[in-house]
């Protein structure tokens, strides 16, 4: 199956690596678009684009997975997925992984992740796509949600096209994951924003930690529990 990985974080996350790496691996045909800079919260948002206009791009390396053709572009990952949906990086793919988050889009707020919506850009165009994220911790055990991401390929390659799905995945080692769990969104995430001053031109916002009790189903108390959270989103129908 022809791949195509992207992310929000820029193609110098080593999650990105990491994930490209191992779906090369198990035998998949995959390029790398990823954007140059940081992404992050950008939804499904391709930025302001005039016809008039070009688009940066760059041939790059990827430490973890050398070998693997990867592009920087100046841009959103959904404007990647769209641009690839094109054409610009060699036949269209078949499918579209985005990833690995370095933190969790569980709950509501997987709205703003532009980690997810690269994936459902790329259900708006007629493919698959999946989302993969993974709780914050130091070290970050990659290889986790990277091994995940693979089994979850599988689970799409058999799924009815615009099928797009959300992997959250713990920081542990493999062997540690309890196991895979359906999910329901949780109606917020690991964290939520608060306004932490407020002055004349001027607004600080910051993320507070979760203290409420969490439906025992849901993306975000699973992943705390120890599974390994798959959601079905929706997009554009």
């Amino acid at each position: 199956m022809r791949i195509l990985i992207t992310n929000d974080d820029g193609y110098q996350s080593r999650g990105l690596g990491v994930l490209a790496a191992a779906i090369a691996a198990a035998g998949h045909e995959v390029v790398v678009v990823a954007p140059d800079r940081d992404q992050s919260g950008c939804g499904a948002g391709i930025g302001q684009r005039h016809m008039d206009e070009h688009i940066d791009v760059q041939d790059v390396e990827l430490e973890d997975a050398p070998g693997v053709r990867a592009v920087a572009v100046r841009g959103t990952p959904a404007l990647a997925v769209f641009a690839a949906d094109l054409g610009a990086f060699g036949p269209a793919p078949e499918l579209v992984v985005s990833g690995i988050n370095p933190g969790l889009n569980t709950g509501r707020a997987t709205l703003h992740s532009g980690t997810v919506g690269a994936a459902l850009t790329a259900a708006n165009l007629g493919l698959s796509g999946l989302a993969v994220s993974q709780d914050y911790g130091d070290p970050m055990r990659w290889a986790t949600a990277a091994d995940l991401a693979v089994e979850a390929i599988g689970w799409l390659a058999e799924a009815p096209d615009r099928t797009v799905l959300n992997l959250n995945v713990p920081n542990t080692d493999r062997a540690a994951v309890k196991g895979i769990r359906w999910a329901t969104l949780a109606p917020f995430g690991s964290v939520r924003a608060a306004i932490a001053d407020s002055e004349d031109g001027r607004l600080q916002m910051e993320f507070r930690e979760v203290e409420d009790e969490l439906p025992p189903d849901s993306d975000t108390a699973l992943v705390v529990a120890g599974y390994a959270a798959v959601s079905s989103l929706v997009g554009i129908r």
